[in-house]
């Protein structure tokens, strides 16, 4: 996110300057955009992963600070980093080139990762698990005391609240419905999720972008994983309208409009640049974080040099689309997408085949977009994203063929199983071995045939428990079982349903 953030308090001047700095960046990287082979170079893969931190009762354990000092293993204390909540941190996985075996790396980084933390963690009585959102929470996790303590999250904290006179407004629907009110952001810190980047070209990034959002619905009907929240049964994904919900302080205007949110699938396709991505976040959302750099971006580009754009940067990570544009200074300077919908869980192999699955599709479909953009109204492609998250594989979509005559709706399960053999041709055109593709497949492959899903399984080991416990009961054995299986290492497709 560029600069660092260490204080919370700022003056009238330094959010107007904050402003006159991320509008210089924004000529700064249109300059850049325009320099011959910037942002050049082989595609590689990236990721993040969120977890929780549990206790011995399966109850969220506010250990993130004293896990991270009790690690051992330097390089991944490094890429450790504490998340919004004190029960929660997330992992940095190193990046890999797309050509070879990129998800067998990942698999083993996140193992070797994962399998350090589990140890620091035993260190203090808890565990740790990719799960979207945790079934044990409660309100009580939630207060402003379950913040980490970190800058950061103290200045982004009152940044978002600085004009809200009432509580955030949460209302879900479901088979349980869910309305409350909560005070804080830390509500936020209830999702974790698995963010994958992939790094493409500038001359790509549009059709790949849009790519991206238009098939991201399949992958995330694939990987639903968070359908409890405070003990009531909500969406597949709940995460979905929990996060855009829980840090929406936007209040009509006189004219009964709202100003648009932090947290959003989109405002149309892309037409032409990246730059129309971060040009629009300048445009449509004040600052909440005006720290000042001293860099001149424009002097450095002129000079020859990669510019580390800081406001911009700083500014474009307060927003939070679900699948956003990226620029890294490092490695020469380059653009990347990041999917940010797929929760954490169920397991490795689930995450890493979800996204496998959504980036060869995008390589091979980006080519098609002019055409299927036309095909298919933006509207039409927010709604499918929001159908996914309610319903995961039971979701049926609006999809788009270049010879249609006429707008029609799919059953998801037929949509991806229709599109797997392209998904293998990209991550084919991409580099992957073909082993690689084959595990990927046969992951995919497998889900489909079962219909499960984490968010299916948690629904039927929840609804099993509650026959003979009340709801504490349940939910804490809900994370039970869901720890059991997840220590298993193999697809959620296989995972019991035994109590």
């Amino acid at each position: 996110m560029g600069l660092a953030v260490d204080r919370c308090d700022f003056k009238p001047e330094e959010y107007a300057l904050f402003a006159e700095k991320v509008r210089y960046n924004l000529e700064a990287f249109k300059y850049l955009l325009e320099q011959p082979g910037f942002g050049e170079g082989a595609p590689s893969f990236g990721a993040e992963l969120e977890v929780y931190i549990l206790d011995r009762q399966a109850k969220p354990a506010r250990l993130n600070q004293e896990i991270i000092d009790g690690i051992k293993n330097p390089q991944i204390k490094a890429q450790i980093q504490l998340e919004l909540n004190k029960f929660n941190l997330e992992y940095n996985l190193s990046p890999v080139p797309a050509k070879g075996a990129p998800f067998s790396a990942m698999k083993a980084d996140l193992k070797n990762a994962l399998k350090e933390l589990s140890l620091t963690a035993d260190n203090f009585k808890a565990s740790i698990l990719p799960i979207g959102i945790l079934p044990t929470l409660t309100m009580d996790d939630l207060s402003t005391q379950a913040m980490s303590d970190f800058p950061r999250y103290r200045a982004l904290a009152q940044g978002l609240t600085k004009h809200q006179t009432d509580p955030f407004q949460i209302s879900i629907d479901g088979s349980e419905p869910l309305i409350f009110s909560c005070n804080t952001i830390t509500l936020e810190g209830a999702n974790t999720s698995f963010q994958f980047h992939w790094r493409v070209s500038p001359e790509t990034f549009a059709n790949a972008y849009n790519a991206i959002q238009m098939l991201t619905p399949l992958a995330l009907a694939l990987g639903v994983n968070s359908p409890t929240l405070l003990g009531h049964e909500l969406w597949d994904e709940t995460r979905i309208t929990l996060f855009k919900q829980s840090i929406d302080n936007r209040k009509p205007n006189k004219l009964s409009w709202k100003h648009p949110a932090r947290v959003d699938f989109g405002f149309g396709w892309l037409r032409t640049s990246v730059y129309e991505l971060f040009e629009q976040n300048a445009l449509l959302y004040p600052p909440i974080l005006p720290v000042i750099g001293n860099e001149d971006p424009m002097q450095t580009v002129k000079n020859g040099g990669i510019p580390k754009l800081e406001e911009l940067r700083l500014h474009h990570g307060t927003v939070w689309p679900w699948n956003r544009a990226v620029y890294d200074p490092n490695d020469g300077g380059h653009l990347r997408i990041e999917m940010r919908s797929t929760p954490a869980g169920p397991t490795i192999d689930d995450m890493l085949a979800s996204n496998a699955f959504l980036v060869g599709l995008s390589q091979v479909f980006q080519s098609r977009m002019p055409s299927l953009m036309s095909a298919l109204p933006f509207r039409y492609a927010e709604n499918n994203f929001y159908r996914a998250a309610q319903k995961g594989l039971n979701a049926k979509l609006v999809w788009p063929t270049t010879r249609q005559s006429q707008l029609k709706e799919k059953p998801v399960k037929s949509i991806i199983a229709e599109v797997l053999p392209l998904a293998e041709q990209g991550l084919d055109e991409l580099g992957v071995n073909q082993q690689e593709i084959d595990l990927i497949s046969k992951n995919i492959r497998a889900r489909l045939a079962s219909g499960m899903t984490g968010a299916l399984w948690q629904r039927r080991m929840l609804r099993k428990l509650k026959q003979g416990n009340d709801i504490e009961q349940s939910l804490k054995g809900l994370v039970e079982n869901y720890s059991r299986e997840y220590q298993k290492h193999i697809s959620v497709s296989e995972w019991s349903e035994i109590i």
